[in-house]
C-alpha cells in the first residue's frame, strides 16, 4: 500500500436482490453491465461471498451492525432493529462524515439515525414499523421527488397518498428509485470530498416487481439461462419442492407462469432489464467520485443484500440456501493497493464487512463484532484458505408466501403447509472445501458436493459413504451456534 496517511473515504453500494452472476467477472459475459464490468477490472473479486441470511431487512442487519440475524435481533423481515444495536455509523470517529441514502429495510425508514449525518429515504410503505407514529404521516424523499415532477402517487397511505411498486416501476428511467438514488449520492460525496466521509447507498432495484423501462433491452426467447433453470429441486427439502410448484402455478408482476417457459423467460428478462438500472446508478457515483477528484482515496464496495432464483430451479425469491440467493457479487476497489485487480479465492461472509471495512479505514474494531477482519486478505498479506461459513434462515413470524402472487391455481391446504414450513427455521455451513450441509429439524437435510456439482442438483444427504461427512460438518454448525449463541434447533444426524 502507499505510505499516504491521509484518511481514505468509505463508498459501500449494496442494491437489493442482484445475483452473483450480473457482471462478466461472475461469467456473464453477455449482461449490459458497463460500469460494474469497469468497478470488477479494478477491484479484487471474492469468487465466493455468503449472505448471513437470504432474506432482505436480516441481510442488512448483518452489513450495517457487524452480528448475525438473530443476534441483532432482526431474525425477520417487518422488524425494528433496537436502538441498542450499534452500527456502522455509531463505529466510526468523528473525523469522518456519515452519509446513508436509500433503501434502509431496518425500520424507521424516514429520519436521520444512528449516527448518521445525512439520511435520503426512499420508503413509505413500512409505516406500520415506525416507532414514532407521527412518522406514519410523513412521506419519504423518493416520494417528494415524483411529487415534485408531477407524478400523482396511487396507493392509500396514512398520510394521504403513496406510490404503489407497479407505479414506481413503469415510470421512465430518469424517475426510478436507483437513479434517484445514484444521483442524491453523488450530490453527498461532491459535498463532502474536502473531508473524510463514510457514505452507504442502496437501491431496491432489481427487486420486484420485475418491469420496467428497460424491459426490452432482452429477448426472453433467446436470453442465456443456465443449465438448472427450471428444473425442478426434486431430492431437495419439502420447502423447496412445495415453492416450486406454488410459483409454477402463480401469476406474478403481470405475467401468468402457468404459461411455461416463455413467460419465466420474460420474468428473467426483466429482471436482467432492473438490474440495469444498478449498473447506472454505480457508474452515477463513480463519475462523482472522479468528478470530485478523490479517487485516489476513495475504497469502493460493491455487493448485495442477496440474490434471487427468478426461475433457478423453478423457483422465485430467495429464503433458500440455494446458491442463486445465498453467494453474492464482493467486490472491493481500494486505491491504496499496490495489485488492485485479484480474484479471491475461498470462502467470505457478508459477517466479515464491518470489521474489515473499520480496519481498512484505520478504526478501531469494536469488541463484539461477530466476523472478523479480512484486511490482510484486502492486502494480500493472507488468504481466505480454511475459511467455513454460515447462513441463517428464521422463519418465524415470516409473511404469506404467496402474498406476492396475484393469483396462483394452488390447494389452500398446500399453501397452509408451506406456510408452516417456512416457520421452521434452517442453518447452512459452506466448508473450505466445498461442500455445503443444509440442516433443518422438520425437513429434509441437503449435502451438495460444490465442486462437482456448483449448480446442486444432486443432494448427498441419504448416501450412506457420506454420512461421517454430514456428522462432522452438523458438529461444525453446532460449534458455530455455541460462540455466536445461536439456539435454533437442529436435527440429529
Amino acid at each position: 500500500m502507499s505510505g499516504s496517511t491521509e484518511r481514505p473515504n468509505l463508498v459501500f453500494i449494496f442494491p437489493d436482490r442482484l445475483r452473483r452472476d450480473s457482471m462478466a467477472c461472475y461469467g456473464n459475459d453477455w449482461i449490459q453491465s458497463r460500469e460494474l464490468n469497469a468497478l470488477a477490472e479494478g477491484s479484487l473479486v471474492f469468487e465466493n461471498c455468503y449472505v448471513t441470511q437470504p432474506v432482505c431487512a436480516p441481510a442488512r442487519s448483518s452489513i450495517v451492525s457487524g452480528l448475525y440475524p438473530t443476534t441483532a435481533e432482526m431474525p425477520v423481515n417487518r422488524l425494528v432493529m433496537p436502538d441498542r444495536i450499534d452500527v456502522v455509523a455509531g463505529m466510526v470517529s468523528g473525523e469522518y462524515t456519515k452519509g446513508y441514502v436509500g433503501k434502509w429495510h431496518l425500520g424507521d425508514e424516514l429520519r436521520v439515525r444512528r449516527g448518521f449525518d445525512h439520511w435520503v429515504s426512499c420508503h413509505d410503505n413500512w409505516w406500520r414499523e415506525y416507532t414514532d407514529r407521527s412518522d406514519r404521516s410523513r412521506f419519504s424523499d423518493y416520494h417528494r421527488f415524483l411529487v415534485a415532477r408531477g407524478i400523482a402517487p396511487d396507493q392509500k397511505h396514512p398520510g394521504g397518498s403513496t406510490f404503489s411498486a407497479s407505479l414506481r416501476s413503469a415510470l421512465p428511467a430518469e424517475l426510478q428509485m436507483a437513479t434517484f438514488v445514484g444521483a442524491r449520492a453523488a450530490e453527498f460525496i461532491e459535498t463532502n470530498a474536502a473531508t473524510p466521509f463514510v457514505l452507504y447507498v442502496s437501491t431496491i432495484e432489481p427487486h420486484p416487481p420485475f418491469a420496467g423501462p428497460y424491459d426490452d433491452l432482452y429477448d426472453p426467447a433467446t436470453l442465456p439461462v443456465e443449465e438448472t433453470f427450471l428444473q425442478a429441486p426434486e431430492g431437495s427439502t419439502l420447502f423447496n419442492r412445495l415453492r416450486a410448484e406454488l410459483f409454477s402455478r402463480s401469476v406474478r408482476d403481470g405475467i401468468d407462469l402457468r404459461d411455461g417457459e416463455p413467460a419465466w423467460r420474460r420474468l428473467r428478462a426483466n429482471y436482467w432489464g432492473a438490474a440495469k438500472l444498478v449498473d447506472d446508478m454505480v457508474g452515477a457515483i463513480l463519475k462523482a467520485i472522479d468528478g470530485a477528484g478523490i479517487s485516489d482515496r476513495t475504497i469502493v464496495v460493491f455487493t448485495s443484500d442477496h440474490g434471487d432464483m427468478v426461475g433457478t430451479h423453478g423457483m422465485l425469491e430467495m429464503r433458500t440456501p440455494y446458491e442463486e440467493a445465498t453467494r453474492v457479487p464482493l467486490l472491493i476497489c481500494d486505491p491504496r493497493l499496490e495489485n488492485g485487480h485479484r480474484l479471491i479465492e475461498g470462502n467470505v461472509s457478508q459477517i466479515d464487512l464491518l470489521p474489515t471495512l473499520l480496519e481498512l479505514l484505520g478504526e478501531t474494531v469494536p469488541e463484539g463484532l461477530q466476523g472478523v477482519s479480512r484486511a490482510g486478505v484486502v492486502r494480500g498479506e493472507e488468504t481466505l484458505a480454511g475459511n467455513d461459513v454460515f447462513v441463517q434462515h428464521n422463519g418465524v413470524g415470516d409473511r404469506n408466501l404467496a402474498a406476492e402472487c396475484e393469483d396462483y391455481d394452488w390447494p389452500e391446504e398446500k399453501l397452509a403447509d408451506l406456510n408452516f414450513i417456512n416457520s421452521q427455521p434452517w442453518r447452512c455451513v459452506v466448508t473450505a472445501d466445498r461442500w455445503k450441509l443444509n440442516l433443518c429439524a422438520v425437513d429434509q437435510g441437503e449435502l451438495y458436493d460444490l465442486n462437482a456439482d456448483p449448480l446442486e442438483q444432486t443432494n448427498l444427504f441419504d448416501r450412506p459413504e457420506q454420512r461421517d461427512r454430514v456428522r462432522a460438518m452438523a458438529a461444525r454448525l453446532r460449534q458455530w451456534q455455541q460462540t455466536v449463541g445461536d439456539t435454533a434447533p437442529l436435527p440429529a444426524v
